[in-house]
């Protein structure tokens, strides 16, 4: 779990000015493992905190992506989700109940990008699996 203190220390090591409502965006994102949408994170704050606009979450998740306190995690077309565990890792996505989990970035240490044709320079790659988790099994 994050402190306080520790996330006031992210945002700002960034050159980021801690507002009330990019520090209650990047908390929630720090606890959570489910990679949500905006519109996730918006319902979620929404209950403690009914102020916040759509606008003002999606600002805040663009500039916590931008300077890469966050990443974003594009595994279904027109769904746009967040990650704020910024180490490499893949994604395991559920195509019955649409769970998504992290996988090790060790799992696919075996994988090996020198069979590419020539010309392409690779600068960063995730494996993304699909299939079902062990609830719909």
């Amino acid at each position: 779990m994050h402190d306080k203190n520790t996330i006031i220390q992210s945002l700002k090591s960034k050159g980021l000015r801690v507002t009330p409502q990019r520090f209650a965006v990047y908390a929630n994102l720090l606890q959570r493992t489910d990679h949500p949408t905006a519109e996730q994170i918006l319902l979620d704050l929404n209950q403690d905190v009914p102020t916040l606009s759509q606008a003002t979450i999606y600002l805040s998740l663009q500039t916590l992506h931008q300077t890469g306190l966050v990443r974003q995690v594009l595994l279904e077309e027109g769904v746009c989700r967040y990650d704020a565990n910024i180490s490499p890792h893949h994604h395991f996505r559920c195509l019955c109940c649409g769970k998504i989990e992290d996988i090790a970035w060790e799992s696919f240490s075996n994988l090996t990008l020198d069979k590419l044709r020539s010309g392409l320079k690779v600068d960063k790659y995730e494996v993304i699996v699909e299939g079902k988790c062990d609830n719909c099994l």
